[in-house]
């Protein structure tokens, strides 16, 4: 395989997760009988531009189709995010009723509800037709389709240019990154600018959160691979934050790099530092990642056995991609975690990819009283912690297993 950035050689394997089926491919009731489609999960390293991408097995219409089961909008955690985001972007660069606001994976309007709430005009772009139909419902403008160079000249022509381009969470998942990046650089306006959000490699290698990878994710970024594919695509970064979300993300605000007019900022500089003092340009930073997440899964797989061999009950929270990468690396069914609990309507009566453990609803827990909860999207513990904190009551007890085992 060739570099999706650079088409440079990729000889170095930074982890090899066996195989899974694509993690939001969660089963019914008429499928639970069929064979599933199990995939090779191996993600390789460039040498040359540094970008960490997963082989090429599973074709994004597959993964991204219409009953897309994941809706931004059932976490009032990311939903505040959301929020705050609004409220700071369209302050700092005075977007206003005169502008014009895009969100490239727009999701279930979850973000572009509090845009248009300001009185902005704004439309999403949403390959997903389940999300797509609920952000409709909220009243958001949205064009079902995967964005791409090609749909960027259509909107050009169309006088729909942007002044804010959002694309949060979704650099990780488009296959040709390229394309994807380009076609930023063509629908911004001028004098635009765009924001993006990503977990950072960094913490992903630092804090075992290999239980973010799944066939969804093409790539896992840094700022020093990013910087490159930006460079190469007409955009040019000029400010990034470092966020909490998603157990440690980027924010990388971007201009036009032929007419953009902010100066770059010192954080630009001082985290681009230090990804360098840490050996984020060598390959010997992504080496030993493999060792250290098979131990992760032994303490899992120990603690677990030994809660069955007890009579006690394990089940999940979350029948997020998280936890069914951790499942399935792990080699974990039903007879280990009896179940997982989740909030979403469009998850609730399926059953996990690979795994095929029943997802249920929340009432499940104080029928069945489990001895422990595990908290599989880790990102959102006090959320959920503080959801279910009833648990105590019989002496229940939460389970966290990035970066290591952890009861609570």
């Amino acid at each position: 395989m060739k570099c999706r950035h650079c088409s440079y050689d990729l000889q170095h394997t930074f982890v090899d997760l066996s195989s899974s089926p694509p993690s939001n491919s969660y089963l019914t009731k008429k499928t639970i009988n069929e064979p599933e489609k199990w995939y090779p999960l191996k993600v390789l390293v460039c040498d040359k531009c540094w970008l960490v991408q997963t082989e090429d097995f599973v074709g994004a219409s597959e993964m991204f189709s219409e009953d897309y089961a994941y809706f931004s909008s059932f976490s009032s955690t990311w939903l505040k995010h959301a929020e705050d985001y609004v409220e700071k972007i369209t302050s700092r660069f005075s977007i206003n009723s005169e502008s014009l606001v895009v969100e490239i994976a727009a999701n279930d309007g979850y973000l572009l509800q509090y845009v248009k709430d300001k009185g902005i005009p704004c439309y999403g772009i949403e390959p997903t037709h389940s999300t797509a139909e609920e952000a409709r419902n909220k009243g958001i403008e949205i064009i079902e389709d995967f964005f791409s160079v090609k749909r960027a000249n259509e909107l050009l022509r169309g006088g729909r240019q942007s002044d804010l381009i959002i694309s949060n969470n979704v650099l990780a998942h488009v296959p040709d990154i390229n394309d994807f990046v380009k076609g930023i650089s063509i629908l911004l306006k001028p004098n635009g600018i765009a924001t993006f959000e990503f977990p950072h490699l960094l913490n992903l290698v630092e804090l075992n959160q290999f239980d973010t990878i799944y066939h969804e994710h093409y790539s896992y970024l840094s700022l020093t691979a990013v910087q490159k594919i930006f460079k190469a695509n007409g955009l040019l970064i000029f400010d990034i934050e470092e966020l909490s979300t998603h157990g440690g993300s980027l924010r990388i605000y971007a201009q036009r790099s032929d007419l953009g007019l902010h100066i770059k900022s010192k954080a630009v500089i001082t985290l681009k530092k230090k990804e360098d003092k840490l050996g984020m340009s060598d390959i010997n930073f992504y080496k030993g990642f493999q060792r250290r997440i098979e131990k992760v899964k032994i303490e899992f797989l120990t603690f677990a056995l030994q809660v069955k061999t007890e009579g006690k009950q394990i089940v999940g929270y979350g029948a997020a991609a998280k936890g069914n990468t951790m499942m399935n690396f792990s080699g974990v069914r039903e007879d280990i975690v009896s179940y997982v609990v989740d909030k979403s309507p469009a998850k609730k009566g399926k059953f996990m990819p690979g795994s095929r453990v029943p997802i249920v609803d929340i009432k499940n827990i104080l029928l069945t009283k489990p001895d422990y909860i595990i908290i599989f999207p880790w990102n959102l513990k006090d959320e959920i912690i503080l959801q279910l904190e009833f648990i105590k009551e019989w002496g229940g007890e939460f389970v966290i297993l990035i970066p290591e085992l952890k009861i609570i």
